[in-house]
């Protein structure tokens, strides 16, 4: 039966770690059973070379050494394949512990479970008690709903342009987008991605759930710089007037718009029928404001009412 190609990785690990001098090819198909099961010279180098790759791109550091029968031996030295002393206090280990936790829903649950276990393998101190003290019975997720996640993630951890087709609030059709990605951040329960958009030529945010379809990848590099830092949470906030410095004075019927209303800064009654509020003025206020139709009439300032006007009159035409 054949053996499993872990397996075979694992014992040629151990072999190349155990050994004081390099093995030869000839030594090492003698010492591991799954190369016996090699019919050839030309099967067997082919099997050694994919599985000498392999660990090294596992992180094995796999030194090549020229013997003095003119052979070519391999050999993995201890003190080039240890890790440093871990120094983690116990408040450290907890917060490893609470960000592995977090990714139990995700993709990356394998990365981070088997990352937290070399840690602990290496001498990192258990976490469990001190993290049950900080942070008692809360066992944080990471909601991820969206389709549109997973292959953003790896885009952006790749550095790879993606197509996708977004619809806009209030938009009838979505409309194809290209954008070379730069992260992704959660706020409010809802995911964002920033990135570069190519079509527009700045930067812009993305709600994935307004992502429809396939998130498609794209050949090539990106054409512009990424930023050291994104501030992808202060975008959207001052999209959604969280940090607006600017304020709009707004006529709401009486009994209409209430998510307006949690937002206003002020409000009075002007009779018959409806009050009078001022809330704060970010961007993206116009796209909410034509949601509450004619129940919401922009007063003050004139740009805010030109851009609900201009939005009310697209919607009308469609």
């Amino acid at each position: 039966m054949a053996i499993a190609k872990a397996e075979r990785l694992m014992n040629l690990a151990l072999c190349l770690l155990g050994t004081r001098r390099p093995l030869s090819k000839r030594e090492l198909r003698g010492s591991i059973e799954a190369y016996l099961e090699a019919g050839t010279d030309d099967s067997f180098n082919r099997m050694f070379e994919r599985d000498k790759d392999d660990l090294r791109e596992l992180g094995l550091v796999i030194e090549t050494v020229e013997n003095l029968d003119g052979d070519t031996g391999y050999l993995a030295r201890r003190d080039s394949n240890r890790l440093p002393a871990i120094t983690l206090d116990a408040e450290e280990a907890a917060a490893l512990g609470l960000a592995a936790k977090v990714w139990q829903q995700a993709r990356l649950a394998g990365a981070a479970s088997g990352a937290l276990q070399k840690l602990r393998a290496a001498g990192m101190p258990e976490a469990e008690d001190t993290y049950e003290a900080h942070h008692g019975a809360l066992e944080p997720r990471i909601p991820v709903h969206e389709a549109a996640f997973e292959p953003l993630m790896l885009a952006c951890r790749d550095r790879r342009p993606v197509a996708f087709d977004y619809r806009k609030a209030n938009a009838a059709r979505p409309e194809q987008r290209q954008v070379e990605p730069w992260t992704l951040e959660c706020w409010r329960g809802h995911w964002y991605l920033a990135g570069w958009d190519r079509d527009r030529g700045a930067e812009r945010v993305f709600r994935l759930s307004r992502i429809t379809g396939r998130v498609r990848s794209r050949a090539g590099v990106f054409s512009a710089p990424v930023p050291d830092v994104v501030t992808v949470r202060e975008t959207v906030e001052s999209w959604a007037g969280e940090t607006a410095t600017r304020s709009a004075l707004i006529k709401l019927r009486s009994g209409c718009g209430y998510p307006l209303r949690a937002k206003a800064l002020s409000s009075r009654e002007l009779g018959d029928g409806w009050d009078e509020l001022e809330v704060p003025y970010g961007h993206g206020l116009d796209a909410w404001l034509v949601e509450f139709g004619p129940d919401a009439v922009v007063l003050k300032p004139a740009d805010l009412r030109a851009d609900v006007l201009d939005r009310l009159r697209a919607v009308a035409k469609g």
